[in-house]
């Protein structure tokens, strides 16, 4: 539905081409991050837990691409807006968040990579994950609802306040931070 109603935003009469997809990849990302913690743990109705985290693993993929897209796209549009954005430099607050919520997103995407890597360690690695996770949604969440632009507010913030309730029950669900789910994984 945000998707649907940001495509007829008035605000995309005076958007290029390029700005016009660069800002829907930044919101279809935002919807992918609803399933996400609902995979992760297991939560989607008649989808066994093993499918579940192998979809997972590819809408993150998913994911990682839609916000590279959004930074790519801004960048043909606004290269100094840019490279104000990524070194902190940029007088607009939406930006800093956007740019935490994208390196977390980066940093989530490396250790999913190396995952096996932790195989001895598993609880360590599921504590980081879903600290990143954690990171990447309040940032993403915040990012979005200081730009006044495409999206329309009402379901802007409850499509966040759905991914921010996603995330927390998943969170409760697995319980990463205990003992016991070191044994289950």
């Amino acid at each position: 539905m945000p998707i649907t109603l940001a495509a007829f935003s008035p605000y995309l009469a005076w958007r290029e081409p390029v700005y016009i997809a660069s800002g829907f990849a930044g919101i279809v990302a935002l919807a992918l991050m609803l399933f996400q913690p609902l995979m992760a743990a297991g939560l989607l109705p008649g989808l066994p837990l093993g499918s579940s985290r192998s979809i997972h693993r590819w809408v993150g993929a998913g994911i990682v691409i839609a916000v590279v897209l959004h930074v790519v796209g801004l960048w043909i549009t606004s290269p100094p807006d840019v490279v104000d954005a990524l070194l902190f430099r940029s007088p607009t607050p939406f930006s800093v968040w956007g740019v935490i919520a994208m390196w977390a997103l980066f940093a989530t995407a490396l250790l999913a990579i190396y995952r096996r890597r932790f195989r001895q360690n598993l609880r360590t690695w599921r504590i980081a994950h879903s600290t990143l996770a954690a990171v990447i949604v309040a940032g993403t969440v915040i990012h979005a609802a200081l730009i006044e632009g495409t999206m329309e507010t009402l379901s802007k913030f409850a499509l966040s306040s759905c991914v921010v309730t996603a995330l927390g029950f998943a969170l409760l669900r697995l319980r990463a931070w205990k003992r016991s789910s070191a044994k289950r994984a």
